[in-house]
């Protein structure tokens, strides 16, 4: 169980965003459609961050990167790097289990056409802020995206310039954490190959050598 200053499964902090849930639950009743909890390892030394929940993912299903297709890249780093059990991931109720590794979302709710305000991602960062707290000395976090990037730095109290956002590039972080960019594993990254699997493939090599 999360305590609230990670994650606030009942939070109605942003009002377009609580609304636009409450609207797609009338829609697709049996889908989540409330903010959606970090899932992994709570004792995690690799921390992926991505931007928001998707309609169809975990939106729906309740589990980050979860059914839908941002999340088959992923898992499948994940599995092949010894952080997951299983290479896909498809229902909170398939049996994955995380090892060493967290993930998370700069903004835990769904936003209209996946793109949250300034305001949205400013609101939810004290959640962020808090887990990047619970992190180890040393400990890598994995920002998928420029959202995602700009995110931690906020929660880190970081100004927005002092880390540029490239893909597979590490920033030492002041607290003693490390910052690893890639691309969004999203279907549009993907299909038009600004990411490949060799490209993140490489991403989870640099961070295997930052872990040990």
């Amino acid at each position: 169980m999360l305590n609230k200053q990670i994650f606030d499964s009942r939070c109605r902090l942003c009002p377009r965003l609580a609304g636009f849930l409450d609207e797609v639950k009338q829609k697709h009743p049996d889908y989540h459609a409330r903010p959606v909890a970090p899932f992994g390892d709570a004792n995690a030394r690799l921390l992926v961050v991505g931007l928001a929940p998707g309609m169809h993912g975990a939106n729906a299903t309740g589990r980050p990167f979860t059914g839908d297709y941002a999340g088959l890249l992923l898992y499948e780093a994940l599995y092949e790097f010894g952080y997951s059990n299983q290479v896909l991931s498809e229902s909170v109720h398939d049996g994955l289990v995380l090892t060493n590794c967290r993930i998370s979302n700069a903004v835990k709710c769904l936003p209209p056409q996946n793109k949250p305000t300034g305001e949205e991602i400013t609101q939810c960062n004290s959640f962020l802020a808090a887990e990047l707290k619970t992190l180890p000395d040393r400990a890598v976090i994995l920002a998928l995206g420029t959202v995602a990037h700009q995110a931690v730095l906020k929660a880190l109290g970081l100004k927005a310039n002092s880390a540029k956002f490239a893909h597979n590039v590490q920033h030492e972080l002041p607290n003693g954490l490390v910052l690893v960019n890639s691309y969004h594993t999203s279907r549009y990254n993907v299909q038009t190959k600004r990411l490949t699997k060799a490209g993140f493939t490489d991403v989870f090599q640099r961070i295997t050598t930052l872990l040990g």
